[in-house]
């Protein structure tokens, strides 16, 4: 008995001791080139025990609870000491190391920190060392702005704005010209059109780092300007980790309101998808007879009821947002491997509500000596939207001796129902004045998978990396419903002047296959450590686009009837029957331009050269070739063009880059790069679809003439970096582009048509100014106030298209009577200034953490105008916002939050600008204020 209860006791101290062991592990950097350190040496201070880290730089110690010094060490590298390491039962102490170059030094050194938990110095390290201009977030600097995702943490990158909350553009020009990749694969965005994909749905606890690359390498894709936006996630977190977190928001001006709008959708709605209440409820190549076709009318009644009825806003109280969100992280020792595991799941509710909302078309009178603009149309209004969005993340990383593998899964699905009533006036075509009702309702799903490995050789210094990536996305619009009736003396009506009853479905699909390999040698050049990169990549897409059109049309029925009421016209006693031959019915519409599928093919090669000419002058030489081709299936609604499989673009392009960076000290560079990159015209402006947005009355128009754009960029920039994650920062650029693509108004005579179009060449230059500073200098006791501060100030210039039915020439003829035409004029997309400013107070020990952050760019070209059809400018937006979180309990497992957005209550403005005219409205939205409290708990 007695020596059961010896055992038992012996077992729990032993499990007792176990649980109490702590570990420090991290990652050991390579300080002359930007890359992991392998087989480096750790050593406890003082003990026998320590490691070496494996092929990526990684290492692991367990240690009793305890205070140590850790010394890492490698053959030709400075040895480190890091002193004041506190290990904790049951807890990991991550420490990150980088070594520098012992500079054929006889004797040992020994560099002595003590121990930071702030990784934005990591982060630092890797902007410091990048072979190219980069600046970067680090998880920890992305949670001491207080942001959940990493939308709402972007804007404190120099030369970086985010649009519409979610969309990130990189020194001011547009979404064109900014590419966004996932742990360095392209993935699509929620909008396919764009280059960029949705920032909001990422969450910050699953990330590494956020890292923005502003200049080109041969490595990277050549399809970008303004910079490269890499989402670096987790792979083998240092602990288990679960965090669960929910929040909700509140705006005064949108939330509790009863005269919200709205309208009967599907039971799913709150889930994001539509269940089936909205989809097309006949065959879309049904034959629908008129009333007047006596041998098959008799289809014509039940094709007209099985269309939903519902065709009018109505008004509820509105919610507020809410959002929940899960995320877990643990890794397993699977025999001498591992195996590591992320999940997340978000879930987002937003609920928004424009009271007196504006949309407004306005053109030059024909007159030259009357400079004020007069109105096509002007929609004046409410606007309310419901926009659910469900993401779901995971991975797994399975880790051997040499190799690594990684699966990543994602999926998001967006759904966004929306309703709309507003009076619309029309002034210049028919002068009429109308009401009307818009329903919408659009789901967005995309489901990605990247399956990559990385394999090494013995001494790590040959490695292989591949990736295969698929995604396939799908837009729906839903059962489009805009409803006209026109305000009479004596009541309202529906006539062709105005337009019938428009239901409107549109299907997108798109699949997209990339996969790539990357190979790298280390070896010696100069007497110093060099590195040759080489690889390819394969990359297919193909898109299907189609709208299904109907109209409800009336035969010998009188719409005054229908007392304005849009929800009566589809009513069982309006419906046109055989037996009382009068009312409304459904009648099809299908226009073929509107139809068409396209593919794009992209072939990459490339190779470059890491290495030093001296012993602080580093230079990365290298060169891509890609072959772009597209092919289009479709043709326009006449018939003239028809296009089966069409070559429409095919292009082989090099190229070069050079990256040179010269070290005045070691904590100062001085960095000057060249490269060539392109943008290239999305699937829907290389076609010769016609796309109408119902809201605003304005159409688009493809254009299969497009060229690709050509960029020379041109970067130079001053760095210091300092100790606890302060830096300064100098930078200029320069960029010339030849045949950029513009948005601009199709012709004269059509103020709501527009179509992208090349311009001759354009030009951007620009200066960037960083500083992160804490006000440690001033007091000890401010060393956690801290300042950041950036600024952009970029100018560009467009050279005009000259020639008949060209922009200068329709410029020329509707000039105002005193107004200069000069052949440039500022790039569509490019702000001429950007400001990003962040004070904040983060204190670890008491788990405190407080900021206010101020985002704002100048005013922007977005409409570029023609003939009598003015420019239109976004207006800034003067983006104030304040963070405050606490952690709560001994632990501090827990954290409340407290957000408060939009604090100057700043509107969003797009106005047309006309020569000595008044500005009016081509868009205007009252966001208001925001308020979220939120609280997560983290194991």
């Amino acid at each position: 008995m007695l020596k059961n209860n010896l055992l038992v006791a012996f077992l729990f101290l032993a499990q007792w001791s176990f649980a109490q062991t702590g570990s420090v592990s991290g990652k050991i950097m390579d300080g002359e080139f930007n890359e992991v350190l392998p087989f480096a040496n750790v050593l406890v201070k003082g003990t026998s025990i320590g490691t070496t880290s494996d092929f990526e730089g990684a290492y692991s110690i367990d240690l009793a609870p305890g205070t140590y010094t850790l010394v890492f060490s490698f053959l030709g590298y400075t040895s480190q000491e890091i002193t004041d390491i506190v290990v904790e039962g049951g807890k990991t102490m991550e420490i990150n190391v980088t070594l520098q170059p012992a500079s054929n030094q006889l004797d040992e050194v020994v560099l002595t920190t003590t121990v930071r938990k702030n990784t934005e110095a990591s982060v630092l390290n890797l902007q410091k060392n990048s072979v190219v201009l980069m600046d970067g977030l680090s998880l920890e600097s992305i949670k001491t702005a207080g942001a959940t995702n990493i939308a709402s943490a972007i804007r404190r990158v120099p030369g970086v704005s985010v649009q519409d909350g979610k969309y990130v553009y990189v020194r001011g020009l547009g979404d064109r010209y900014t590419k966004s990749i996932l742990n360095g694969m392209d993935i699509p965005g929620l909008d396919p059109d764009k280059n960029t994909v949705q920032m909001d749905i990422f969450p910050t606890n699953i990330l590494e780092n956020v890292i923005v690359l502003k200049s080109a390498s041969a490595e990277l894709p050549a399809d970008f300007t303004g910079g490269v936006v890499n989402i670096v996630t987790k792979d083998f977190p240092t602990q288990k980790q679960m965090t669960f977190s929910a929040s909700v928001g509140y705006n005064p001006s949108m939330h509790f309101k009863d005269n919200y709008l709205t309208y009967q959708g599907g039971a799913t709605d709150f889930l994001g998808f539509d269940d089936g209440t909205r989809g097309i409820p006949i065959a879309t190549n049904q034959f629908i007879p008129s009333p007047s076709d006596t041998k098959n009318n008799s289809i014509l009644e039940p094709i007209t009821r099985r269309f939903d009825k519902t065709m009018a806003s109505e008004q509820q109280t509105s919610k507020p947002n809410f959002n929940f969100g899960f995320s877990y992280g643990n890794q397993y020792n699977v025999g001498d491997n591992t195996l590591g595991v992320i999940a997340s799941l978000d879930y987002k509710n937003t609920t928004t509500f424009y009271d007196g909302f504006e949309n407004g078309i306005y053109q030059k009178a024909p007159e030259s000596n009357d400079y004020e603009l007069r109105f096509d149309r002007r929609q004046r209004g409410d606007l309310g939207s419901n926009n659910v969005l469900v993401s779901a993340l995971t991975g797994l990383s399975y880790k051997t001796s040499k190799s690594k593998y990684k699966l990543n899964l994602l999926h998001i699905h967006n759904g966004e129902s929306r309703a709309a009533f507003f009076n619309q006036r029309t002034e210049i075509s028919n002068a009429i004045d109308v009401v009307k009702d818009n329903l919408e309702y659009t789901e967005r799903s995309i489901t990605n998978a990247l399956l990559s490995g990385k394999h090494t050789s013995k001494d790590a210094s040959f490695v292989t990396e591949w990736s295969v990536s698929p995604t396939y996305t799908s837009v729906q619009d839903k059962d489009v419903r805009l409803t006209t009736f026109v305000i009479e003396n004596d009541g309202y009506s529906i006539s062709s002047d105005a337009g019938f009853p428009i239901r409107l479905w549109r299907d997108l699909t798109e699949i997209n296959a990339v996969g790539k390999v990357d190979f790298s040698k280390s070896y010696e050049l100069f007497g110093n450590k060099s590195k040759f990169n080489f690889g390819g990549l394969y990359s297919y897409k193909k898109r299907d686009y189609s709208i299904y059109n109907y109209n409800i049309s009336f035969f010998n029925f009188n719409t005054a009837s229908l007392n304005g009421d849009p929800n009566a016209i589809l009513q069982d006693e309006n419906i046109w029957t055989v037996d009382n031959n009068s009312g409304s019915y459904i009648r099809g519409n299908f226009q073929p331009a509107n139809s068409f599928n396209s593919e794009q093919n992209t072939i990459a090669g490339y190779v470059s050269n890491e290495f030093k000419f001296a012993e602080k002058f580093k230079a990365v030489l290298g060169l891509r070739v890609e072959q772009f081709t597209t092919f289009f299936t479709g043709q326009n609604n006449s018939g003239s063009e028809i296009y089966d499989h069409e070559k429409t673009i095919d292009k082989l392009n090099l190229f070069p880059s050079a990256n040179l960076i010269y070290e005045l000290k070691d904590n100062m560079n001085l960095r000057v790069s060249y490269s060539r990159t392109t943008a290239r015209p999305s699937f829907k402006e290389l076609s010769v679809v016609q796309i109408p947005d119902l809201l605003t009355g304005i159409l688009f128009l493809g254009n299969l003439d497009l060229k690709p754009t050509y960029i020379d960029n041109f970067d130079l920039r001053y760095e210091i970096f300092g100790d606890e994650a302060q830096m300064f920062a100098i930078s200029g650029f320069y960029k010339n582009f030849t045949d950029p693509i513009e948005i601009v108004a199709y012709n004269i005579t059509a103020p709501n048509q527009f179509t992208p179009r090349n311009a001759p060449s354009a030009q951007v230059f620009g200066v960037e100014f960083e500083t992160r500073k804490n006000f440690g200098f001033i007091s000890e006791s401010l060393r956690d106030l801290s300042l950041n501060l950036n600024l952009s100030i970029i100018d560009s210039k467009i050279d005009m298209a000259k020639g008949e039915n060209q922009e200068y020439e329709s410029r020329q003829i509707f000039a105002r009577d005193g107004e200069t035409i000069d052949d440039t004029r500022q790039l569509q997309g490019q702000s001429p200034f950007l400001i990003n400013a962040g004070l904040n107070y983060n204190n670890r020990d008491k788990g405190l953490e407080t900021g206010i952050f101020y985002n704002v760019q100048g005013k922007t070209l977005q409409v570029v105008g023609f003939g009598q059809n003015p420019d239109v400018f976004t207006q800034p937006f003067n983006s104030l916002n304040f963070n405050f979180s606490k952690t709560i309990g001994e632990l501090q497992h827990s954290k409340i939050t407290f957000k408060a957005n939009n604090i100057l209550d700043d509107n969003r403005e797009s106005l047309y600008h006309s020569y000595k005219a008044e500005k009016q409205n081509f868009s205007f939205r009252k966001p208001g204020v925001t308020f979220s409290l939120g609280y997560s708990l983290s194991f």
